[in-house]
């Protein structure tokens, strides 16, 4: 008991003032009776447009470029990497290559895939260590190799083989949350009783102004561990479509876990006759439903690209009928459009723990801009 206790009171010391609005999943009550569903077919529609790029809301900076690209002639395939790897790039993003939260061994394992809908080609790779980027490793599989995926050590030496650059992923402000989680979940990670610092193990992680900045996100992401992805999906002025998803994968996970961005059809899903649509969040949860491949389907038979997300997500929802409030644990998101332009997001909740609405970037050729999900629930959620 007397451990618990400690266990407990250093969890609160380090949450600080996030441990007074703590998301836990019994804080209200969750619907998902089919009565709680929104009715499809009533969801708000976009404007189609091409060219066209989609994409979850942390590529939102970066849509210029692959607007450029597809505005020049170029490949839709070129279009999405342009946006998804200066995510990867950059170390201040921790949901994606570089500087990506690690898992429970402090190691970062990234996991990714491409889908180019004109020739019909697809490439993954998951677990890979190592390597920043590995949206282009998975093009690299596509397009050098007859395999579809390829994992862990294979990937990185087929990467380091084809000319890929390997470098340690794991940043300092990746490195201090690791270490701040250990310490919450491990008395063994922090010091002893013996020690006058033993309440404050993060202060003695934070001890330069610049790493005190860092406190508030490396409190929230050790309390509420990430699934940070980003899914970018285009489509060119004569109709052709691809895609990508890249991760670093739901943070403190066991080694070798994998999600559902590397898996076709799961985390991504294109085809060049219909459309395409991607996801983030809970992976477990869509590589259940094959989210992707499930809201192609869907606009095969006539759904606008909202409305296919939202029938994925009700799908989800379905699952968690015998214990409806474990659905409020988690969140996932998904993102679509067709071969007209035609485009939308469906989240699970309609905003994130906190308040903050949940939101997708789209280019239409005229500017890039950010879009609320159409939600499922129009309610506060997602805790995991």
């Amino acid at each position: 008991m007397e451990n618990w206790t400690r266990r407990k009171f250093f969890l609160s010391t380090l949450a600080g003032s996030l441990a007074a609005s703590s998301r836990r999943m019994f804080g209200a009550s969750v619907p998902v009776g089919e009565a709680a569903f929104p009715q499809v077919g009533t969801q708000a529609s976009f404007k189609a447009a091409r060219p066209l790029i989609v994409c979850a809301a942390n590529g939102f900076q970066h849509l210029n470029d692959g607007m450029e690209i597809l505005k020049s002639g170029g490949d839709t395939l070129d279009a999405v990497l342009a946006v998804v790897t200066k995510v990867e790039d950059d170390p201040n993003d921790d949901s994606v290559g570089y500087g990506g939260l690690p898992n429970e061994d402090g190691v970062v394992e990234l996991d990714a895939s491409v889908m180019h809908g004109p020739t019909r080609r697809a490439g993954a790779v998951g677990s890979i260590q190592k390597i920043k980027n590995p949206s282009l490793v998975a093009k690299t599989v596509m397009e050098k190799t007859n395999h579809v995926f390829i994992v862990g050590s294979g990937a990185e030496k087929f990467a380091v083989d084809e000319g890929f650059t390997t470098m340690d992923l794991l940043t300092d402000r990746s490195r201090i949350a690791w270490l701040a989680w250990k310490a919450s979940s491990s008395e063994n990670w922090r010091p002893g009783l013996d020690s006058p610092e033993w309440k404050e193990k993060l202060a003695q992680l934070l001890d330069t102004p610049e790493k005190m900045a860092w406190r508030e996100h490396i409190e929230d992401v050790v309390m509420h561990p990430q699934t940070g992805t980003i899914n970018c999906l285009a489509v060119d002025a004569k109709g052709d479509i691809s895609g990508t998803t890249t991760t670093s994968g739901l943070s403190w996970k066991i080694a070798g876990r994998v999600g559902d961005s590397p898996i076709i059809g799961a985390g991504l899903c294109v085809d060049n006759d219909i459309g395409a649509a991607g996801s983030t969040g809970r992976g477990e949860e869509n590589i259940k439903i094959s989210g992707g491949h499930t809201i192609v389907e869907m606009m095969r038979k006539g759904m606008s690209p909202t409305d296919a997300c939202l029938e994925a997500l009700h799908r989800v929802a379905r699952n968690y009928k015998p214990f409806p409030e474990r659905l409020k644990q988690f969140h996932i998101q998904f993102y679509a459009l067709n071969k007209n332009g035609e485009y939308g997001a469906g989240s699970l909740w309609g905003m994130h723990p906190g308040g903050r609405r949940v939101q997708f970037a789209v280019h239409d050729g005229a500017k890039a801009r950010l879009v609320p999900c159409t939600p499922l629930f129009d309610k506060e959620g997602g805790d995991y």
